[in-house]
């Protein structure tokens, strides 16, 4: 069967008088039949070019599937007087949320069995499945049946079991209830561009029609949101851009009034703020690139009237804190590391002790502020996701939950490392490397190098059940810690991104002949795999060192950067131009172009490649993938395989559901195992 080749017609695009010719740009045409035909007939290559595969990605499906507790259920967390928690039953693919009052021995109530909602439904994402009103009698959530992350409200008495007329369509999802226990605040996003820009105050029993509009952010770089402070004796309306954030707030209690400004926004200033004990506490990068801890009086939020609680560190990253009555709990990351460190109001402070090589820990939800106890989360590349609660009084750990694999899974037949590998520039970037125990470490296995890279978001060292049916057939899995992210602090990130951005390909690259250096992979056995601005990362690495990569996965990749990035009428542009630059300005414009994927496709050899796409996806558009993909069919000079998968009834995150999803990832590892199998 031939590949698709999608037809030419030439678009001229012309910035800072430079010419572009993009002759697929007719694919954003998403009501166009010809763009559908298009995209099926992609799909339907790829079916024929994998249909060997068929009974392997079968395996894999029900390998995956079964390693999954068809009952499992999440830690219930105590609120006043209930515990909330969320289970699923065998054979459903979507959570029921439930609750007990006064004790776990108590009956169950079920909230919301999504499972219900989902019911003919190609698709089903809902939220704030414990989203209750401070008196507990109504729960508040939203539902998604396209993927475009555009929900509806509904708010259901927990009395009656009915829903209310109050139904709120068109909003971002995001909610919180005020004190008087029937005034909500949420938020809502421009139809187009989906940025989250106003917030409504609705009473309920009134027509959501009538909500009245609160605050709505002009400036198309900021987004907005809001949240309750811990002590829920405020209300915060957050704005944020890339680099810069700004805080409103208002007594809970008092829901018809009006926000105050708490720091108007300032160039480059990130802060946010939660309460507590009759202080604001402010986490804030002001004079602090690795950020610093400060409080003020109620009525003190002048900047100038701030006392410094935990300063600025070189070597330490100050992520977060969790804030208790006697107690104060901070995440932080040094050396590239999570770490939880305890403060008590009067006592020694102390750290949780952590002893694998490569972990993921931080601090979990943890809504009672009169409590003792920190719930925290920890989990490494071979220990499966486990949730503590630790006494911080007495020193006592209790392990509540570790995530049940069923089969034979035993941790101990893996092994796990931290390793560098020194970048162009010299600089040391962090890998970390899982394996099965049988596996050698010879220079003769095949390994699958995963990063991302971008946005100061940390890849930390994972565990994952699906990772398993690469590890049992003898593939090395490692992530690269590489700059774009926050591992190493934020001077980390920002030596990743606008005019720095090409470091995060070539930590990447240097990742991966460090590894083959190392023996932990054969040369000709290195695939890699990147999604969404990962994604990117794969366009820039194939484009920069094609012939290095035996085969790549490329997850609703952002890769026409350059166009993009000039429509401020595609979803997140606007806001992204502190991540990537402004190409509106042409020292932007330049670099962007000198890396962007589709931008820089040659008449060459490229590596196997499967791409992978969502027809609803809100982040990066569908086209971006699918032009790609016919540009390098059209100029690559290789015969390897290059398949496109577009996933018709899915976004960003593919299928909704447990483990329907689960059906595109055994497709990405049947592509890699077919791959490896023919080395």
């Amino acid at each position: 069967m031939n590949p698709p080749i999608a037809k030419a017609i030439p678009h001229k695009l012309e910035k800072h008088g430079h010419v572009r010719m993009d002759e697929y740009y007719w694919l954003r045409e998403k009501e166009n039949p010809e763009v559908i035909a298009y995209l099926e007939a992609e799909n339907a290559y790829k079916e024929a070019k994998l249909s060997h595969t068929k009974a392997l990605q079968d395996s894999l499906f029900e390998e995956m599937k079964g390693r999954i507790k068809k009952d499992d259920s999440s830690v219930p967390f105590q609120l006043d007087d209930y515990f909330y928690y969320s289970r699923f039953e065998t054979g459903k693919e979507y959570p029921i949320h439930c609750r007990k009052k006064d004790s776990l021995d108590q009956a169950e109530q079920i909230l919301l069995d999504v499972n219900v909602l989902a019911e003919g439904k190609d698709y089903c994402a809902a939220t704030g499945g414990t989203n209750v009103s401070p008196d507990h009698r109504y729960l508040l959530y939203g539902t998604d049946y396209v993927s475009r992350r555009i929900y509806t409200l509904y708010i259901k008495d927990l009395e009656t079991g009915e829903l209310l007329d109050d139904v709120i369509p068109d909003v971002t999802g995001n909610a919180v209830w005020a004190a008087d226990k029937r005034t909500i605040f949420y938020s809502k996003q421009d139809p187009e561009t989906l940025r989250s820009y106003q917030i409504y105050r609705h009473v309920i029993g009134t027509d959501p029609a009538g909500d009245e509009l609160i605050f709505q952010e002009d400036d198309d770089t900021f987004r907005t949101y809001v949240y309750q402070t811990k002590s829920k004796k405020y209300i915060a309306i957050f704005c944020s851009s890339t680099l810069t954030n700004e805080v409103q707030i208002l007594e809970s209690s008092k829901p018809e009034g009006d926000f105050r400004m708490f720091l108007p926004r300032e160039r480059g200033h990130e802060y946010s703020v939660d309460h507590a004990g009759g202080h604001f506490y402010i986490h804030t990068n002001w004079d602090a690139k690795n950020f610093r801890l400060m409080r003020c009086g109620e009525e003190q939020t002048d900047k100038k009237l701030w006392e410094e609680v935990i300063p600025h560190r070189e070597d330490v990253l100050l992520e977060g804190l969790e804030l208790f009555r006697h107690y104060m709990v901070l995440d932080e990351r040094k050396g590239g590391l999570n770490h939880i460190r305890i403060m008590p109001q009067s006592g020694k402070e102390h750290y949780l002790p952590f002893e694998e090589a490569a972990y993921m820990a931080g601090t979990g939800y943890n809504p009672a502020y009169e409590s003792e106890w920190l719930r925290f989360s920890y989990q490494s590349m071979t220990t499966p996701a486990s949730v503590y609660d630790y006494n911080m009084r007495t020193g006592e750990k209790i392990l509540q939950k570790e995530q049940e694999v069923l089969g034979d899974f035993d941790k101990s037949d893996y092994r796990t490392a931290r390793i560098f590998a020194t970048s162009k520039d010299g600089v040391q970037v962090p890998i970390s490397i899982v394996y099965h125990k049988n596996t050698p470490i010879d220079g003769k296995a095949p390994l699958l190098l995963y990063g991302y890279g971008s946005y100061g978001y940390s890849m930390d060292a994972y565990f994952s059940t699906n990772r398993l049916s690469l590890l049992d057939r003898g593939f090395v899995f490692a992530i690269a810690h590489i700059r774009g992210g926050e591992e190493m602090g934020r001077a980390w990130y920002d030596d990743g991104r606008m005019l720095n951005k090409k470091n995060t390909f070539i930590d990447f690259i240097a990742c991966g002949e460090h590894l083959v250096q190392s023996g932990y992979c054969a040369a000709e056995k290195l695939y890699a795999m990147g999604g969404s601005a990962g994604g990117l990362l794969m366009g820039a690495i194939i484009n920069m060192k094609p012939e290095m990569w035996a085969g790549i996965v490329a997850a609703v990749p952002f890769v026409d950067v350059v166009t993009t990035m000039l429509d401020d009428s595609i979803p997140l542009t606007t806001g992204e131009y502190d991540e990537w630059g402004n190409p509106h300005e042409k020292v932007y414009y330049d670099y962007i172009l000198s890396y962007s994927p589709y931008d820089q496709v040659e008449a060459k050899a490229y590596p196997p490649m499967l791409v992978t796409t969502g027809l609803h996806d809100s982040q990066v558009q569908y086209w971006e993938p699918a032009k790609w993909v016919a540009r390098l069919r059209k100029l690559k000079t290789d015969k390897h395989i290059l398949l496109l998968h577009t996933n018709m009834e899915a976004g960003h995150g593919g299928k909704s559901g447990r483990f329907e999803a689960l059906h595109e990832i055994a497709m990405e590892y049947a592509f890699l195992l077919d791959l490896d199998e023919r080395k």
